[in-house]
């Protein structure tokens, strides 16, 4: 039997879909995944949570992070054009028409959606009215705010109070403590990100964290990094962590200092490699957590 085989033209679109959607590049969905994890664990009353909530809201942190590459695209059509590390998107460069990707937005938000109404409750419900809004609005806020990182570090924060929604059946002061140390997390590695494009935005009118920063841009990552680090132990302190916990934390900064020395000449190429090492950040934290709930 003859084997089935894409035509050329099915197997580009499929990966122009793909490009859009950033399937390709995981390092959004991970750095999404690791604080909903911290969110689900610290949540659980025994060593792990049910393994329903594990399935419902690792779908839907990448149903979501693909959906706001998406409405982000969409967003920026127009002036990725004049950046190179943007400009040849598959919506920018017009493989993919505009209207194409509102309906991949709308179609993964409605799939996350109801993988909430289905199988959570209903605060988790209610709470995911907040993340649909900011996961539509964080891609329009750089032309209004020098602070679209902190709207994205909302948006990739809002997991946490679902999660913890879902597994506790309520929210509680730690819930907002995570949140506001995986709000400070996002708003450095996402600064960092900001950095590798800053010359280009700069041309164009983009606002960001790393413009608003200017020369003291490292040292307010490094802020940053230093309260993320201070909020985790208050977090532990808080939930009566033990010796793992603190070891993931410790972890952490260490991969902090590593971030400062890949950004010391705020090239490209080093500020981009200290913004996906974050993904290691986020799960000695994560491995920490799991380490003290078993032992």
């Amino acid at each position: 039997m003859a084997q089935a085989t894409l035509s050329p033209s099915l197997r580009n679109r499929l990966m122009d879909y793909a490009q859009l959607l950033r399937i390709n590049r995981p390092i959004g969905s991970l750095l999404l995944l690791w604080p909903t994890w911290w969110a689900l664990w610290l949540a659980a009353d025994g060593s792990y949570p049910a393994i329903g909530n594990i399935v419902v809201f690792t779908l839907g942190v990448f149903f979501m992070r693909a959906a706001g590459c998406a409405i982000n695209d969409f967003a920026d059509r127009k002036v990725d054009r004049h950046v190179r590390r943007t400009r040849d998107r598959p919506l920018t460069s017009g493989r993919i028409q505009p209207r194409e990707a509102i309906a991949l937005f709308l179609g993964l938000v409605l799939a996350s959606f109801l993988l909430v109404v289905l199988f959570t409750n209903t605060l988790t419900f209610y709470l995911s009215f907040g993340g649909l809004v900011l996961a539509f609005i964080y891609p329009f806020m750089k032309r209004y705010t020098h602070l679209p990182q902190l709207f994205l570090g909302a948006a990739f924060s809002w997991a946490i109070p679902m999660a913890w929604a879902a597994e506790a059946g309520e929210l509680s002061r730690l819930t907002w403590l995570l949140f506001t140390a995986n709000v400070l997390w996002t708003v450095a590695y996402d600064t960092l990100y900001a950095m590798v494009d800053r010359d280009d935005d700069l041309k164009i009118g983009i606002k960001s964290t790393a413009i608003l920063f200017g020369d003291a841009d490292r040292l307010m990552v490094g802020c940053l990094q230093a309260m993320v680090v201070v909020t985790l132990i208050m977090v532990g302190i808080q939930a009566e962590l033990g010796f793992f916990w603190y070891l993931g934390v410790a972890l952490m900064a260490a991969l902090f200092g590593w971030h400062q020395y890949l950004a010391r000449n705020r090239s490209r190429e080093g500020c981009f490699e200290a913004f996906l090492n974050n993904n290691w950040a986020g799960f000695v934290v994560f491995a920490g957590l799991a380490l003290d709930k078993l032992f």
